[in-house]
């Protein structure tokens, strides 16, 4: 059976990329997440897109006129 596709990533998964990650960088995303009022598993995607595409939505898209 093919595994179902999600479109976004679940609370779940994002906890278990936190966990993996180093304790600087889980408390940055953690951090931003509180400031922007995301919650956390949107802020890994938005994280991870970023890095991987520099035209991606990101954190200054988040809340305009912020880190300019």
């Amino acid at each position: 059976m093919p595994a179902k596709l999600q479109e976004q990533l679940s609370r779940a998964d994002a906890e278990v990329i936190l966990e993996r990650l180093p304790e600087r960088i889980r408390q940055a995303l953690s951090d931003r997440a509180q400031d922007i009022d995301y919650p956390i598993e949107a802020v890994v995607e938005m994280a991870i897109a970023s890095f991987l595409d520099s035209e991606a939505l990101g954190f200054a898209d988040c809340q305009p006129g912020r880190g300019q």
